[in-house]
Order: structure tokens, then sequence, then C-alpha cells
């Protein structure tokens, strides 16, 4: 016999041993293979069953409150819009609270911390804005920002300058500046001209195109003395 044949001889009862050895293990462990794919299928089920009967339902539903919501939102009647009113609207409190697991209810709640925050009850607006998890860089850098001015009204500067900070590390070039002055100016509230500085540096080095580096020379000028 050539090598080759006892080669290709070996290698197909190599073959035979592991479909031996394959088949023997299915047989040994039918039960538990049966149940396991089993368990599989079923989870993948009641996933489906979830977000086509359960999820998706309620996002139309919640879609068509922020509707009507925002709607009063736009003509600035917060109140309403935040509560709700007996008729028209559940408001986006209660959206949160009824909807709070669905793109719509997380939105809300953004709109229910700048409610709150128009309506001067900043404790409250932390509470909701802080809530909102977005991905959009424009309007996150918006709500972060936000928090960040409802803590320079509750005289939290520090805080403040901590959330004016992080909505600037998003890098939006027309909002980033803006926050940045906004820690700067914080920064000289607490006495701290040289980190005021640095911020303002950064509007001149990094955003030198924004409207806040048009006239920044000025604050520089001013904390150096």
């Amino acid at each position: 016999m050539s090598k080759k044949v006892e080669k290709k001889h070996d290698e197909l009862e190599n073959v035979e041993h592991v479909l031996t050895a394959s088949e023997a293990f299915i047989e040994k462990y039918q039960k538990q293979i049966i149940f396991g794919v089993g368990a599989v299928v079923l989870v993948i089920l009641v996933a489906l069953s979830v977000r086509n009967f359960y999820l998706e339902p309620r996002e139309v539903a919640a879609q068509n409150e922020m509707y009507k919501s925002q709607a009063f939102f736009a003509t600035d009647s917060f109140r309403v819009a935040l509560e709700g009113n007996d008729r028209e609207s559940i408001g986006f409190k209660e959206i949160v609270s009824d909807y709070g697991f669905t793109a719509s209810g997380n939105l809300a709640a953004a709109y229910a911390g700048i409610c709150y925050y128009k309506l001067g009850q900043y404790d409250d607006a932390i509470k909701y804005l802080t809530q909102f998890d977005g991905k959009d860089t424009y309007f996150t850098t918006s709500v972060v920002g936000l928090t960040g001015d409802c803590y320079v009204e509750l005289k939290d500067t520090e805080k403040a300058i901590s959330y004016f900070k992080k909505a600037a590390d998003f890098g939006n070039e027309v909002l980033s500046p803006v926050y940045i002055k906004k820690a700067g100016l914080a920064y000289e509230t607490l006495n701290q001209p040289d980190k005021a500085e640095k911020e303002y540096t950064t509007i001149k080095e990094k955003y030198p195109k924004s409207a806040e580096a048009a006239d920044i020379d000025k604050y520089i000028a001013r904390v150096q003395k």
C-alpha cells in the first residue's frame, strides 16, 4: 500500500472516529441539547413578542403624547407642556413616568427638564435633565450645558463648571465655545483668573471662527490684569 493511500486511509479512520464520538455525545446528552436549543428559541420568541406586541405599540403611543406636549412647549406654555391638562395632553412628566423606557420617554425627560428650568425650578430641572441619554451631539450638548446653568442658578459654581466642561467636550463647533466661555465666566466668579484665562484662550485657539472668539481678547485681557 502506498504512503498516499495509507494517509488517506488514516484520515478516513480519524473522520469516522470523530463522527462516532460526536454521535455518542449527542446520544448521551440528547435531552440536554434539545432543552438548550428549545430554551434559546423560547428566548428569541419572547424577545420578538415583547418588541412587536409591547415595545413598538408603547413607542407609538409615546410619540403621540410627545406631539401634543411639544405643541404646548412651542408656544411657551411650559406648565401645560410639563404637567398636561385634562383634555389634550398628559404632559412630559407623565410621559417619562409611563413610557420612560422608550425613545420618546427618554426625550420627554429632557423636555421636562427644560420646562422646569423655564419655570425656575432648578432642582427638578436637574433631576430630569440628567435622566436624558442622547446620541445627537447638538441636543445632548445643550441638555448637559443647561444642567450647568441650573447649578449656576443654585449657586453651586463648581458643579456648574463641571457640566459646562462636559458639554464642551462633545466638540460641537457651535455650542462648545459657548460652554467654554461659561466655564471661564464661572471661574471668574470664583476668583480664579488663571483658570478663566485658560478657558478663554481655548476658544481663541480652538474655535477662532466662533461667535465667542470675536471679542475673546477683551476677556483674556481682563483676567490678566
